[in-house]
């Protein structure tokens, strides 16, 4: 190789690794701002999803602990009041209409933070939700879940707004009469599967619409938790989801 053609390979040489190191720089910037970018949707989620669980149980504990016992306080003075044979019917009625309103504050309370969850975990608010739900609904739903390990607070809210909010869809949606869930440690990682055997619906399509935000918010949930969530589901063939969060994230969120 004479001077000259050692000349033009340095050259072609330098110029390689300029536009190397410039595309590295740009390809390395880029990534770096994807990052940021998940990182501070995430925080946004998050921030979303923590106001709304606080206001949640603000709003329960006000129901609880100031209307629950004030309309007690009403049950008791209208039980002491003499009156009339047919003034008592009318107490009696209005009495009973109180037991109502009082039942459906427990209810609402505990449909907005149920207590047995923090108490005892998420496997057994699931089925005190289910228990709930069968009096009132249809749907056959199937509940299997071996001994799972206690999750944090906020982890264990999210996977039951997760189950909470597939409940709804199917109960509203799906005209099915029957709905399975499993949840299962596997190693790793924490799984959630349901299934049913209702209508189905196009995936791509429902997420991109408006009608599309129940499967957005179980999406931003198990983001959330590190986790992933595959869709199955097509028009006459029902609905099956799978959700796989790792453990080892699980318990840093």
């Amino acid at each position: 190789m004479d001077a000259h053609e050692t000349t033009i390979y340095t050259t072609v040489l330098i110029i390689s690794i300029i536009v190397g190191s410039i595309l590295l720089f740009f390809i390395v910037s880029m990534i770096q701002q994807h990052r940021r970018n998940i990182d501070l949707y995430r925080s946004k989620v998050k921030a979303e999803i923590t106001t709304l669980e606080n206001e949640r149980t603000r709003v329960a504990a006000d129901l609880h602990d100031d209307l629950g016992p004030l309309l007690f306080t009403v049950k008791f003075k209208i039980s002491t009041v003499e009156a009339s044979a047919e003034d008592q019917k009318a107490l009696t009625e209005a009495s009973s209409h109180l037991d109502d309103i009082i039942q459906r504050i427990r209810e609402i309370s505990n449909n907005l933070m149920p207590g047995t969850l923090l108490r005892k975990g998420v496997q057994f608010a699931i089925d005190e939700l289910i228990d709930n739900l069968s009096k009132t609904s249809a749907l056959r739903i199937t509940f299997i879940h071996a001994n799972i390990s206690a999750l944090p607070d906020e982890s264990a809210i999210n996977l039951y707004r997760i189950v909470q909010e597939i409940i709804h869809n199917t109960l509203k949606h799906a005209k099915a009469s029957d709905l399975g869930i499993e949840l299962k440690e596997t190693g790793t990682s924490l799984t959630l599967i349901t299934y049913d055997n209702g209508v189905g619906f196009d995936y791509l399509e429902k997420n991109t619409e408006n009608s599309g935000l129940g499967l957005r918010n179980l999406l931003s949930r198990t983001e959330l938790m590190n986790g992933d969530i595959y869709v199955d589901s097509k028009p006459g063939f029902g609905t099956r989801y799978t959700i796989e969060i790792p453990l080892l994230k699980l318990h840093k969120v």
